[in-house]
């Protein structure tokens, strides 16, 4: 049976583990809110070229992109190549330097979602069957790089953090 005193003793060591866990578990956030940013940029960037590359490839090869759209059953497909091509193409550019980050976001991620509903509709029916099916179509990484953008915004390494800061004398802390 323990005594008064060994009683206080193991509540102070039970107290002082909480404490040292607490702060153990802040300086962690504190760290890995330093990477935000970083990757945010580094997404960005990495997306961003891959948006524009892949839009560029429509523009500049509009005439077979044209054949695979009508092929996918898609309305006016001549102008829906100029579309999507310059909504990637431009867009990526935005993203890469982020201005316009979570707005640009959102027209990008309409042309995905064209382009699963058109060209992946195998895998966009196997969303819950197959999961895999649906994660590895070319679109999905493309998506989930917008989704990130758009809940999370471009990062303090982003021309909006910038103009955010010089204009409204206010930022974002992402």
């Amino acid at each position: 049976m323990q005594t008064s005193n060994e009683s206080q003793i193991a509540n102070s060591d039970h107290v002082c583990a909480i404490s040292l866990a607490k702060r153990g578990y802040g300086l962690l956030i504190r760290a890995a809110s330093l990477l935000q940013s970083p990757l945010l940029l580094l997404l960005r960037l990495y997306w961003g070229w891959q948006f524009f590359e892949t839009g560029k490839g429509k523009l500049m090869n509009h005439d077979k992109v044209t054949a695979f759209f009508q092929q996918l059953h898609i309305p006016f497909p001549g102008f829906n190549v100029y579309l999507a091509g310059s909504t990637e193409c431009f867009g990526g550019l935005l993203l890469l330097i982020g201005l316009g980050s979570r707005l640009v976001s959102l027209p990008l991620l309409f042309t995905l979602t064209i382009a699963y509903v058109t060209a992946e509709s195998d895998a966009l029916k196997a969303i819950f069957s197959d999961p895999d099916k649906f994660t590895s179509a070319a679109p999905f990484l493309f998506m989930l790089a917008c989704f990130v953008v758009l809940a999370f915004g471009p990062g303090k390494l982003s021309v909006d953090w910038f103009l955010e800061k010089k204009f409204f004398g206010k930022t974002n802390p992402a």
